[in-house]
């Protein structure tokens, strides 16, 4: 794992455009920076452990396009600058996700991973439990981070990998903890794996070494629409199945790939976009195709998963139309320990 990129040093650019150099220049200057230039190089001093109140203001004035064509490199004090560095150093654009990325790093580090747990529940008779999904937190020092920014900051940093696996691994380690009996669906991100045998040979070491048995444990593949080689996907999937897990294909309805992966994936269970399903009930759009996605799932006898759903009308409609299951904030909210999902006296369901 990478060391964070921190100060104090020497923050050193490059300029291969010229009106990013002047714009730079322009900017060093009237926010009082300690720098010296030449030819094509601004060297800037960094006196603080923070590098983001240098990099911030640098990345709010240039565009896209210059922080890609901007190289930088970080010198801590006391490390002699070699020219041949620069043969590999970043954009500034991938360089500033990897200094912010710190906490990141330390967070996988002290193993701060947390997992929230979300009920899916039978449409028939939602007071049962057919499942929990597993949702990845982050504790950042008394404070609760999202799935949201950890993995933003995992991508521009080049740590996708690391977040991935260790998020899969503490969400193992956590429905063994607490003696969970039901399904288990477990996210993981297709983009952030190499090679099947290699990548996910921990996981599956993790879940034999724990107390649940490989046929609860279902994954989840989410940001299907990243997936730019589905063969690649398939092969992921078969070692998956290979080695006795369920797999499900996220987001069904929110895009033409997800559709299109059906035939190749075919997947043990269909997970329906909670956007499609937001007011689906008064919704002729989102009810016809909603309707024809859980109309082709019975032909294909996939099981179907409703996410997102937060009104008795959403259930209502799902489960006349035969939804197999459903999740949402109607239910439960996530959170840990498991929740118990609302009475279903509670939702007052005719």
């Amino acid at each position: 794992m990478p060391s964070p990129i921190s100060g104090p040093g020497v923050l050193h650019l490059r300029f291969p455009l010229g009106h990013s150099q002047g714009k730079i220049l322009k900017l060093a200057r009237a926010s009082g920076w300690e720098f010296s230039h030449q030819d094509d190089l601004l060297s800037i001093t960094i006196s603080d452990a923070d590098l983001t109140s240098t990099l911030l203001p640098l990345c709010k004035d240039l565009k896209p396009t210059e922080l890609d064509d901007v190289r930088a490199l970080f010198q801590p004090d006391g490390q002699i600058l070699q020219w041949q560095n620069f043969f590999e150093i970043d954009s500034l654009r991938v360089f500033t996700a990897k200094a912010q990325s710190g906490w990141l790093l330390e967070m996988l580090g002290e193993k701060r991973l947390d997992t929230w747990f979300q009920p899916i529940v039978e449409c028939a008779d939602p007071a049962k439990i057919f499942a929990y999904e597993c949702l990845m937190r982050g504790e950042g020092k008394g404070k609760l981070v999202f799935p949201n920014r950890i993995l933003d900051v995992a991508k521009g940093a080049g740590l996708l990998f690391q977040l991935d696996r260790a998020a899969r691994v503490t969400s193992i380690h956590n429905a063994a903890k607490f003696g969970l009996e039901t399904k288990v669906f477990i996210n993981f991100t297709p983009t952030a794996i190499y090679d099947p045998i290699n990548c996910l040979q921990t996981t599956v070491k993790a879940v034999d070494a724990s107390h649940l048995k490989r046929e609860q444990v279902v994954f989840e593949v989410i940001e299907s629409e990243d997936v730019g080689d589905p063969n690649f996907l398939k092969d992921i999937l078969d070692f998956y199945r290979e080695q006795g897990f369920g797999v499900a294909l996220d987001d069904i309805g929110s895009g033409y790939s997800s559709l299109n992966l059906l035939s190749r994936i075919r997947p043990d269970y269909m997970k329906l976009d909670r956007e499609l399903l937001s007011g689906v009930h008064a919704d002729v759009f989102k009810a016809s195709i909603a309707g024809k996605i859980l109309e082709v799932a019975r032909e294909l006898e996939i099981p179907t998963i409703a996410e997102g759903v937060e009104t008795i009308d959403e259930f209502l409609w799902l489960r006349d139309r035969g939804a197999d299951y459903v999740q949402g904030y109607l239910f439960a909210r996530p959170a840990t320990p498991p929740p118990v999902p609302a009475a279903l006296e509670t939702l007052a369901v005719g």
